[in-house]
């Protein structure tokens, strides 16, 4: 692994030997570093998982929430200043089935900030029950005679949404994953990057060797603002497309609040008017 000013030096990582966590941390250091965002610039967020501690690895500030709670506060902390940069990192467990309606009403908000998901198709963290992406027929030591429910699709929900950006990548290529989390922080808006990082432990499935197999990095001459496209890329099932699959510029959640109509000044740092504060709350008094 490079070394960069992210590093946290010599500490103990509680990641298994050959996790996909560690190739995803290496490829969003080397972005950060790319982008030259300095670490005091920088806000990571996460909940609850083995993906969650990722900020824990990395020498910046960060936020660790609930589980699956990770979008609100990560959209009040861009909201309250808004030249930082935010991103969210969480595994697929968290993202998608805890904090499901967050990543929804994330979309629908459009804060300017960037939602890393390792999608593994299984809690890590809690030894390998199924989460809302593990495939049919997947078997764990809770569902022993395999998963029926059908998998969540992110991308074709964010897509059906109309999320500003919406891209897939794949652990064990770090120089494309590298690139595709370079596009999504320089994007301005909500951008979701559903990273597949194989889990070693508790998936024996969906290996390594299996993503190589079964996923294809969507045509240098793809068009991502197309969104019929888009959506009918991400519905493929036999192979999985990789790459950025839809942007959709509109204005996001931070330039539509009207305490920046007349200041640019950030919220953190401006002074409460006490005396205003203090005429509100005695004309309420009594209702």
């Amino acid at each position: 692994m490079s070394s960069t000013k992210f590093d946290m030096g010599d500490i103990d990582i509680a990641w298994c030997p050959g996790c996909g966590n560690f190739v995803i941390l290496n490829a969003l250091k080397q972005a950060l570093v790319d982008l030259e965002i300095k670490p005091e610039n920088l806000v990571m967020v996460s909940g609850i998982g083995q993906a969650a501690k990722m900020p824990q690895y990395l020498k910046t500030n960060y936020f660790n929430g609930l589980h699956g709670r990770s979008l609100p506060p990560a959209t009040a902390i861009k909201a309250s200043n808004r030249e930082i940069v935010v991103i969210v990192e969480s595994g697929d467990g968290c993202s998608y089935g805890e904090g499901g309606n967050h990543f929804i009403h994330a979309i629908r908000r459009n804060p300017d900030i960037t939602n890393l998901v390792h999608n593994n198709m299984v809690y890590g963290l809690t030894k390998g029950q199924a989460s809302p992406t593990s495939q049919k027929g997947f078997e764990t030591s809770i569902q022993v005679k395999g998963v029926f429910n059908e998998p969540l699709n992110p991308i074709a929900l964010a897509i059906s949404l109309d999320a500003s950006f919406v891209a897939r990548a794949f652990a064990g290529d770090v120089k494309q994953t590298r690139d595709i989390i370079k596009k999504a922080i320089e994007h301005r808006g909500y951008a979701l990057v559903d990273i597949f990082q194989p889990c070693v432990s508790y998936n024996k499935v969906n290996t390594y060797e299996w993503f190589k197999n079964n996923t294809y990095y969507l045509e240098e001459d793809y068009d991502p603002t197309n969104k019929t496209e888009a959506f009918k890329r991400s519905l493929e099932m036999e192979k999985l497309p990789l790459g950025v699959f839809y942007i959709n510029e509109k204005p996001f959640f931070e330039e539509s609040l009207s305490v920046y109509d007349k200041y640019e000044m950030p919220l953190y740092d401006r002074t409460p008017d006490f005396d205003k504060l203090s005429e509100l709350i005695d004309s309420k008094r009594g209702f």
